[in-house]
Parts: C-alpha cells; structure tokens; sequence
C-alpha cells in the first residue's frame, strides 16, 4: 500500500469522524429540543392545574363553593299522571359530583357543594323545566295546559318555580304534572315528609 492511498484512507476516516460526530451533535440539540418543550409544557400544566379555581372543573355550578363545603339530603318525589319519575334508574345516578342521585336510589338528592341550585341537579340530568314545564331527554314534554298544571312545593309550600332554590338538609320537594286534587297533593307530601333519606 503507497503513501497516497494511505494518506486518501485517512482522510476518509476523518471525513466519516467529522460527518459521524456532527451528526452526534445535531442528534443531540435535537433531542434536548424536544426535552426542553417537554418541561416547559409539564411546568406550564402544574402552574395551571394549581392555580385552577375549583369551580372551573368539571362543569361545577356557578356560583358553588368548593366541592365538599358541604353533605346535604333533600327528599324529592315527582309525580307525572300519578306515576313517580324513575330518578332510581342507571341513566339518573352520578350525573354530576355537586349534587346527584346514587346507590340506585331516586328520592333523595345528595348536594355537595354550597349555592347548588335544584337548577344544576336537572341540568346534569338533561331535564329542563321552567314554571310551566318539565321537559325530559326524551322529549316529552309536560306542561301547564287547560287540562293539567305543573305544580311545585318546597316542604309544602308552593311555589312557582324551584330553579334557583338550594336544597338543604332534610327539606323536601315535590313536583307535581296532573289533575291531582289539593287532598291528592297533601297525601303525597305526606308521604313525602315520612320518607327516609338515604345518608
């Protein structure tokens, strides 16, 4: 082997050296690139989620103090045509960590958080209502007409409308579709204030 293909081996050693660590390098900016975004994004995440205001998670009712700033059962019972609405079944329970049904259980509503309105409670349930109507997610639809009154009673009082009204510990609401007489009414508010809440 001559010197001049000695000398043309080395430097295509070199020349593979160079080309092998620039590539190492770039690699390597690459990659610390990458690691930098990476911690940047964690950092800006943990500042964000620690600095979140309870109520901005999950939906939480405006207006509610944190959730668990309170533990409240409220009986309900609601009656369309003299049948109570099945709130027991699986499509009504937990719909919402602030105030839901649970434990296949439909008569007592458990709050648990403060300035939860009965409005939030059938908003997670996707049943809305107003003074005159109650309107389910199946698209059944009962309002106050000539024939049957949506009426409404807060340990039984009545009252036009319970949307803004804040259940509390052992009150009891009744909602009432029909052509129920004030007697009708009164032996299912009876009932009502006799039910045991489930704790």
């Amino acid at each position: 082997m001559g010197r001049k293909e000695r000398r043309e081996r080395e430097r295509e050693r070199e020349n593979f050296a160079t080309k092998r660590n620039a590539q190492k390098r770039k690699n390597m900016m690459i990659g610390g690139g990458i690691l930098a975004a990476v911690v940047v994004i964690v950092a800006w995440s943990a500042i964000t989620f620690a600095t979140l205001d309870p109520a901005d998670i999950g939906g939480a009712p405006v207006g509610a103090g944190p959730l668990n700033s309170a533990h409240t059962h409220t009986g309900i019972h609601v009656s369309i045509f003299d049948s109570t609405f099945p709130f027991h079944e699986s499509g009504y329970q937990l719909k919402s960590s602030w105030v839901h049904f649970e434990n296949n259980d439909g008569t007592t509503i458990h709050k648990h958080a403060t300035g939860v309105t009965l409005k939030y409670l059938f908003d997670s349930l996707k049943i809305e209502l107003d003074e005159s109507c109650f309107v389910f997610p199946n698209g059944n639809r009962y309002c106050t007409n000539e024939d049957y009154t949506l009426r409404y009673y807060i340990n039984g009082e009545s009252v036009n409308d319970i949307r803004d009204y804040e259940p509390m510990e052992e009150d009891r609401v009744l909602v009432v579709y029909g052509d129920e007489t004030q007697e009708e009414i009164a032996l299912m508010q009876a009932e009502l204030d006799r039910m045991e809440l489930v704790k």
